[in-house]
């Protein structure tokens, strides 16, 4: 027999994740009427309301906000415990928190995660995309993919280096017709410059290389054209409205349909590191394990090819 205080949990959680008694009656395979009592006794053990309800919606409080993360952990770490103690300890199975770059993530994460949990029905994964550094253990993130690395690694944390943007100038046949080639890297300077702009409102360095071999210096570009989405550079570009410095991962699509074309390609280079970070402490968990096999075989494969473009 479950402990009084943890009667209830499961029914409260199931109804904040769905939205409705209805569609937590249905997941947990109770009637309605069971799952609106047991929040209702919980509710009363606790002294607080944990949902405010109306005919047409539910939705949590902020004493049920706070209950409900404390409640969703609890359950997601049984559900770990118990798919390590399985029978079926090879079949992921479970919740499982990852967040990716935005851009990045969509062309190049996103189709591999999807694919994987297509084959396997009992895993629950939650995707969201960001490009700021999460704290993997303080937002219960499992795993992460980023452009870039921070300052410090912490020892709790796995992790590996997959590869290497490659870094071009591109323009659209279009723009280099109406206003002619870009000869060297001094002509961009006067070239219409399309830049990326960050949330803080600062511009992204540009990294000019006159030759193959030189290591290049980075400059920040006063832009006509600033942006804050990689999606809206390529967009910008393949629109004719002028000359940007893009990852190949970025315009691979473009690239290989002509609508954008590599100017310079002696001034190329090296761009960010590609790397994933993951809990060391969840790593022996399949639904960890497999999917971290699935990143390292098919991510490495995109960076490799990445860097011959």
């Amino acid at each position: 027999m479950l402990p009084e205080r943890l009667k209830g949990i499961d029914a409260f959680v199931a109804a904040a994740d769905s939205g409705s008694f209805t569609a937590a009656a249905s997941r947990l395979k109770i009637t309605n009427s069971a799952v609106g009592k047991a929040v209702a006794r919980l509710e009363q053990r606790l002294g607080t309301r944990l949902f405010a309800r109306t005919t047409r919606s539910l939705s949590l409080t902020d004493a049920g906000v706070a209950y409900y993360r404390t409640c969703a952990k609890i359950l997601a770490d049984l559900e770990d415990a118990e798919a390590v103690l399985t029978a079926e300890r090879l079949e992921p199975a479970g919740r499982l928190r990852i967040d990716v770059p935005v851009s990045y993530g969509r062309l190049h994460v996103l189709p591999h995660l999807l694919r994987f949990a297509n084959e396997h029905p009992r895993l629950r994964p939650q995707i969201s995309f960001s490009d700021h550094f999460v704290d993997l253990i303080a937002e219960e993130i499992d795993i992460v993919v980023r452009i870039g690395g921070p300052a410090v690694w912490q020892p709790s944390l796995g992790h590996r280096l997959l590869g290497f943007e490659r870094v071009i100038f591109c323009a659209s046949p279009e723009y280099l017709k109406r206003h002619g080639p870009v000869l060297s890297v001094a002509d961009l300077k006067q070239r219409d410059c399309i830049v990326y702009k960050k949330a803080d409102g600062t511009a992204t360095s540009w990294m000019f290389k006159e030759t193959e071999n030189d290591p290049g210096v980075r400059h920040v570009v006063d832009g006509r054209i600033a942006v804050g989405s990689g999606d809206a550079e390529v967009a910008a570009v393949a629109a004719g409205c002028g000359v940007a410095q893009l990852p190949t991962w970025l315009a691979q699509h473009e690239l290989e349909s002509g609508t954008i074309v590599a100017i310079l390609p002696e001034a190329s280079t090296v761009g960010l590191p590609i790397s994933v970070m993951w809990q060391r402490s969840k790593q022996e968990l399949p639904k960890v394990s497999m999917v971290l096999e699935v990143l390292f075989r098919t991510l490495t494969t995109d960076s490799d090819q990445s860097r011959e473009r």
